[in-house]
């Protein structure tokens, strides 16, 4: 599809917007599936009693943080993707290519005893899944308009998101029917998905012939500086979420053990629990996107950091498991509306950079939109190193401790850090610079 402009008014009213709907639609049936997979072994764990298995916690949370590091590291190359292949195109390979980790996965934990690098490189495999994020946002990002950035780019994330509450339900259904030794049927479930999903996009879906992320948008995007801000405010939010949606199921289990449970009904019991945190801020994340765009993108952030910083002391200060899952959930619901957020930063911040240029419309246009783009990929993958930083402070700490209190410290600090780089870089400082060049600018709304 050429001439694509859904700046245009006119062309959006005549059938731009149920274009851009429909690839939107399905844009999120894909990630949400590549969501599931990437957090398919946050189930797993829960699968492989110790004794069985030979893998320990530290173990268990080290698989995580592998599982992380991939999907992370894959949105770097994800992202010029849609660029290069199309995106109906690259979201039908995607998905497809996601059919060899579910086997793998099925073919390992049914023979017991692996080594653990085994388990190591199947949990990277899945991380396929987390790139399909970089270059999903990145192809919806060039079917909308600048108003209603927020709004899609949430909806995109925040569905895509809600594969990792999914996967943890299905396997809280399969623990309670089958038993916890038959994890294939999870495994078969998103056999099928990965199939509806593919075909889909292949049907539904559209490439747009128009100027995306390549790597001279990428070198751009790397020396500037809002991308490494940006960047930093991400590992807070989506790193967050990501890290905890791996490392909350096994925290769960860890504490109904310690409560004097037997392996199997920790497990049974923390899956029952598990999904609801992801779940709920898989959801927060759209209301994040949506209230961004009406409030500012930094002003929410800084106040999901704010939340973040008291939620992270009641699980300091918790002294029961309830009051702890509570912490921790709260976590996931400010965590998921920073993350919608931040991304209402990232293209108007560049919007605004565009309009500085002395080029016409259009090249502020197709400059606004790469860099946008680049930095969406940047920050999604740099993002995503947080996750893998929470399981291995949380790693280190039950090692040390036996216990999640100095893991939780490190990152109430991060999060009062990520609020202040906030404050000064996206409310402050454009704040006086509005006051020293527009007369009663002060009053104005930030559109960041």
């Amino acid at each position: 599809m050429s001439d694509w402009d859904p700046e245009d008014p006119v062309a959006w009213r005549e059938g731009g917007a149920a274009i851009a709907r429909r690839n939107l639609v399905w844009s999120v049936v894909a990630e949400h599936v590549g969501f599931s997979v990437w957090t398919l072994w946050s189930v797993m764990v829960l699968f492989m009693p110790s004794d069985v298995y030979g893998v320990s916690a530290g173990d268990k949370f080290l698989i995580g943080a592998v599982a992380t590091l991939s999907g992370a590291t894959l949105r770097f190359p994800y992202t010029m993707a849609t660029a290069r292949f199309g995106g109906r195109t690259w979201t039908v390979f995607s998905a497809l290519i996601l059919v060899i980790p579910v086997v793998a996965t099925v073919v390992i934990l049914a023979n017991p005893g692996q080594p653990r690098w085994m388990y190591l490189v199947c949990a990277a495999l899945t991380g396929l899944g987390g790139g399909n994020f970089a270059s999903s946002m990145t192809n919806i990002n060039a079917f909308y308009p600048q108003r209603l950035k927020g709004w899609a780019l949430g909806v995109n994330a925040g569905g895509g998101n809600l594969g990792v509450p999914a996967v943890q339900l299905v396997g809280f259904l399969v623990i309670a029917w089958a038993g916890d030794r038959q994890p294939y049927w999870v495994c078969a479930v998103y056999l099928v998905l990965l199939a509806v999903a593919a075909i889909g996009a292949a049907v539904f879906m559209d490439d747009l012939d128009v100027p995306g992320v390549d790597l001279a948008a990428m070198r751009a995007a790397a020396v500037d500086r809002d991308t490494w801000l940006i960047s930093l405010l991400y590992i807070g939010t989506f790193g967050s979420f990501i890290g905890f949606s791996f490392a909350f199921a096994q925290v769960l289990s860890l504490n109904f053990a310690a409560d004097g449970q037997s392996p199997a009904q920790a497990a049974l019991h923390a899956a029952q629990i598990a999904f609801i945190g992801p779940l709920l801020g898989s959801v927060a994340r759209v209301f994040g996107g949506r209230l961004a765009d009406r409030a500012g993108g930094s002003w929410v952030t800084l106040a999901a950091f704010a939340g973040m910083v008291v939620a992270a002391g009641v699980v300091l200060v918790g002294q029961t498991i309830a009051v702890q899952a509570i912490g921790f959930v709260a976590l996931f619901v400010l965590s998921g509306m920073g993350n919608g957020s931040v991304y209402k930063i990232i293209p108007s911040v560049f919007e605004a950079k565009a309009r500085r240029l002395p080029i016409d419309d259009d090249a502020r246009s197709v400059h606004s939109r790469a860099m946008s783009g680049a930095v969406i990929g940047i920050a999604g993958a740099v993002g995503g190193l947080g996750g893998v930083g929470i399981n291995l402070v949380l790693r280190q700490s039950y090692q040390q401790s036996g216990e999640a209190t100095a893991a939780v410290l490190v990152f109430a600090a991060f999060y009062l850090v990520a609020g202040l780089v906030t404050w000064r870089a996206y409310i402050a400082v454009p704040r006086a610079r509005a006051e020293a060049t527009t007369p009663g600018a002060a009053s104005a709304k930030l559109s960041a």
